[in-house]
């Protein structure tokens, strides 16, 4: 059984700026500093100047907290490449994966956190699905698509879950490190639960609410929802020894 220490909180950033202060500064003030290894600051040649800024200042702020905010560059490209880059950068036994855009909630890290030390082998993940009036801004035809997709997926991969499209999850950071994953595009969100699942690692779920960005432009268009589909369908047959690395 492995043993909770602390998380990697992953951040990738490309026009983020007071979303990203204030994600760091409430994580900081509702979680005990003990248990964050550190923020890691994901950023690109796309990243805004203003964002690099805001970076800095909440890194003055954690900094002061005694947790380091790693600036990393990825080298993967796109969303997913940014997270896994992170995943493989992390220090901490667990690791959260999020956004600093506060379209994922800063306020659920402490209960991740809880549930970490809980069920520090398995996968905790937020849903949108749990509570009513969880979505604010959500475009009307995507809340419609989202719902149909996660009844779809819940079926087709027999788990009880309700929201399995949602990048706002903990895992024990060497299960995350141990994936070949495929994806680079944000289908990645999806296969970061999908191949978990396919491999054993047991999942809870726990309430989070989502909120519109409020600076910024989303980089997760409408087309890219029916790009989700190719690789539930492709995990579903794959084995185990072709989802884990190889050593």
């Amino acid at each position: 059984m492995r043993k909770f220490e602390s998380v990697s909180i992953l951040l990738p950033t490309l026009n983020e700026t007071f979303s990203f202060i204030e994600t760091v500064d409430i994580i900081l003030n509702e979680c005990d500093k003990k248990d964050i290894c550190e923020f890691i600051a994901i950023v690109c040649d796309r990243t805004e100047k203003e964002s690099l800024k805001a970076i800095e200042e909440a890194t003055a702020h954690a900094e002061k907290e005694g947790i380091p905010v790693v600036l990393l560059y990825q080298t993967r490209p796109f969303a997913g490449g940014a997270v896994q880059d992170g995943m493989m950068a992390a220090k901490g036994s667990h690791t959260i994966m999020m956004a600093p855009d506060l379209e994922t909630d800063p306020h659920t890290v402490k209960d991740f956190i809880r549930y970490g030390k809980e069920y520090p082998d398995d996968m905790i993940t937020a849903s949108r699905w749990l509570k009513k009036g969880s979505f604010e801004g959500y475009s009307k035809v995507k809340y419609v698509l989202n719902f149909i997709f996660q009844k779809m997926f819940s079926l087709y991969y027999g788990v009880k879950l309700t929201d399995m499209t949602f990048g706002f999850r903990l895992a024990p950071t060497d299960v995350f490190q141990s994936i070949n994953w495929e994806e680079l595009k944000h289908p990645f969100f999806l296969e970061t639960l999908l191949k978990p699942v396919k491999i054993g690692v047991k999942v809870h779920e726990i309430p989070s609410s989502w909120a519109a960005r409020q600076e910024g432009a989303s980089q997760n268009s409408l087309l890219q929802t029916f790009k989700y589909l190719r690789i539930a369908f492709k995990v579903k047959f794959e084995k185990k020894a072709d989802i884990l690395k190889q050593n």
